[in-house]
């Protein structure tokens, strides 16, 4: 997998969110004034508008989402996110010209094997890594504590938010948000955050360095029930990540494939180097 696509597995969940707003029926005319007001105050009370979305979207349990990388390598990919209890995830993204599953359950990795490669596998279709086994991988912390809240966390933990105005997202009116922070002070809050340790610092700093990347900038679209719509990450040199959400608290079923399917990475491992 590439750099990139290793960045966006790790880091397209922390943009996530959803929210419940509880509301009785009410006629176009009143919808239609109280998105006005919503947008208003998202536009005009920044810092509250931002807390009352972190408070929301920390009920998220489900979410699908669409992500669009462009730099170094293009690539799309579709998401699934079951946030609840123990976190899951399903990505499907084309790999060597083939549409490829991922899914990330209990702390393992389960990657779909392409069918020219099976043999290889004595047939079976799935690869499995399990990285509570692997020292140092630090994905499973990653991913349990993706909680996607941190988004809108990032926004009012850094300095110098700006409102870009209102926008449409696929229909939707939002209100759109936009900071600029130095490649610094981007991997500090990581490291605040708990999504990367000192050594995952140090390699994220070098792999900025090696594309020049001095500035990261965070953008989020928020709607009128405080969800976020779009979220977007540039990096200079390294490319544009975009993610747009649907289809919040919907019914998901994320599982490990079967296990009678499933090879074991670590024992692929063993045979290559017998």
């Amino acid at each position: 997998m590439s750099r990139w696509k290793n960045i966006a597995v790790l880091s397209a969940a922390t943009a996530a969110a959803v929210a419940v707003a509880g509301c009785g029926p009410t006629t176009a005319s009143q919808e239609t004034a109280q998105e006005s007001n919503v947008l208003e105050l998202l536009a005009s009370d920044l810092k509250g508008s931002l807390q009352e979305a972190a408070d929301r979207t920390g009920k998220v349990e489900t979410v699908r989402a669409a992500m669009v990388v462009s730099g170094p390598e293009d690539f799309e990919m579709q998401m699934v996110m079951d946030l609840r209890d123990s976190v899951s995830y399903e990505m499907v993204m084309e790999m060597e010209g083939e549409p490829t599953t991922i899914r990330l359950v209990d702390s393992a990795m389960y990657m779909e094997i392409p069918e020219a490669e099976r043999e290889r596998s004595d047939g079976k279709s799935w690869m499995k890594m399990d990285f509570s086994a692997v020292a140092g991988m630090g994905l499973d912390e990653q991913m349990q504590d993706a909680d996607p809240v941190q988004q809108v966390k990032t926004l009012l933990e850094i300095e110098g938010v700006a409102v870009v105005g209102e926008e449409t997202v696929d229909g939707t009116p939002t209100v759109h948000y936009s900071v600029t922070a130095t490649a610094e002070e981007h991997l500090a809050l990581l490291e605040e955050q708990g999504k990367l340790d000192s050594a995952g610092q140090a390699n994220a700093a070098d792999q900025m360095a090696e594309f020049g990347v001095t500035e990261i900038k965070t953008e989020l679209w928020i709607d009128e029930q405080y969800w976020p719509r779009r979220a977007r990450i540039t990096m200079g040199e390294m490319g544009v990540m975009t993610v747009d959400y649907t289809d919040y608290n919907e019914p998901v079923t994320i599982e490990a494939p079967p296990a009678a399917e499933i090879a074991d990475f670590a024992d692929l491992l063993g045979d290559l180097g017998e």
